[in-house]
């Protein structure tokens, strides 16, 4: 296993355990396959395991893993604040305290407010005392590291990461989520500032491990790697990336996983799977409904619009399927203070001056809007904003 360093110069695991996949049987985890699954892995040396406290079950199966087989102190435990629930400062350490005590444990290594989307979010956060107690927390030792997981555009990206000295970040990202959401420049300005990154996603929930087309599996398989294989190695090579989080269900994938995590050092792709990576890329996004490359140079729109996520979630209706591209569309885009929905337009067609590609983009922007929020998911958006925005 490769360990690369987190602020502190301490070693994390190039490959992490994500424990929101653990296998269910009806409404419960099955402790017992997850947990062969998990000490194969810590086995191999996985000292990095992912939790949250919305994970169905995650939490608990976790702390009853690593409680029942001694390895506390050899492993790291990340969980997350779901601050999206927090509306009064008493909340902060109601959830904190819940998550202990499923996790087993007195202190969390990695904890990370869950989900930020909009520095609105951190703000709020902020007035209700959270940078106090979070120094409280590390001053007693319950916290180690603080950070945020991330869902939102680039530059609502950016603006959190200066907003506070952060000891880590995660982000989805991967070969094809380059330039959307924080993107290559969230990562590369992270490790200009000497902040590590956790990698969510790192193959789009399996779709770019077991849903590429055929052609672009066979030209994979000409260098002798499978889907999986290549993903991750892409990753890997890139120096700001410090841990890649795999959800991983079977013992096969975890072996599969961590051998490719111990070969895999910065720069070691080699130009042929460089140039495999790319035909790979020229073959989905010839599936892509809109042709886009999220250079970003339509932005900032006048009226909040967040164009180049909202070609991002649409391309995912075709890429991936129809209710991935519309989920992603509220969470990253309809969940902020101002949401950036395509409905905003209002036809100055200011993007289209800019957009190198020559794109349409005001009559597209308002297409793409309606075939992400039919009535259902126009619904879905006021109950959520409700419920989350506040």
């Amino acid at each position: 296993m490769e360990y690369r360093k987190n602020k502190y110069g301490e070693p994390i695991s190039l490959l992490g355990y994500g424990c929101m996949r653990f296998t269910r049987r009806g409404n419960s985890i099955d402790i017992d396959k997850a947990e062969r699954e998990l000490l194969r892995a810590f086995e191999l040396g996985v000292n990095y395991y992912d939790t949250a406290y919305l994970y169905p079950g995650s939490e608990a199966a976790l702390g009853e893993i690593v409680s029942r087989n001694g390895i506390r102190d050899k492993i790291n435990i990340a969980t997350k604040l779901p601050q999206y629930l927090v509306n009064n400062p008493g909340a902060i350490d109601k959830y904190f305290d819940e998550e202990l005590k499923r996790l087993k444990t007195d202190h969390v290594d990695y904890y990370l407010m869950h989900m930020l989307t909009d520095l609105a979010q951190w703000e709020k956060l902020k007035r209700l005392g959270i940078e106090d107690w979070i120094e409280r927390k590390k001053a007693s030792g319950a916290i180690r590291n603080i950070g945020f997981s991330f869902h939102g555009n680039t530059e609502m990206f950016l603006s959190i990461l200066k907003d506070y000295p952060w000891d880590f970040c995660q982000i989805q990202y991967n070969y094809l989520d380059e330039t959307s959401q924080a993107g290559r420049l969230g990562l590369e300005t992270a490790y200009e500032m000497g902040i590590p990154v956790i990698i969510m996603e790192p193959l789009r929930g399996g779709a770019l491990a077991t849903k590429l087309p055929q052609d672009a599996v066979d030209r994979i398989a000409r260098i002798g790697l499978k889907p999986p294989a290549i993903g991750l190695k892409w990753l890997y090579d890139q120096p700001g990336v410090t841990c890649v989080l795999s959800g991983m269900n079977s013992i096969e994938m975890v072996e599969e996983n961590c051998l490719a995590a111990s070969s895999s050092p910065a720069g070691s792709m080699t130009p042929e799977e460089r140039e495999t990576i790319e035909d790979v890329k020229r073959i989905l996004t010839s599936r892509l409904k809109v042709g886009c490359t999220g250079c970003r140079y339509c932005m900032p729109c006048p009226q909040g619009v967040d164009i180049p996520g909202i070609f991002s979630c649409y391309n995912t209706m075709y890429l991936e399927k129809k209710s991935r591209g519309r989920y992603n569309y509220l969470s990253t885009i309809g969940l902020r203070k101002k949401p950036g929905f395509g409905s905003n337009c209002i036809g100055c067609k200011k993007c289209e001056k800019h957009c190198p590609q020559s794109l349409p983009v005001s009559s597209l922007v308002k297409e793409a809007d309606k075939a992400l929020r039919p009535l259902p998911y126009k619904i879905a958006a006021v109950v959520g904003r409700k419920f989350m925005v506040r």
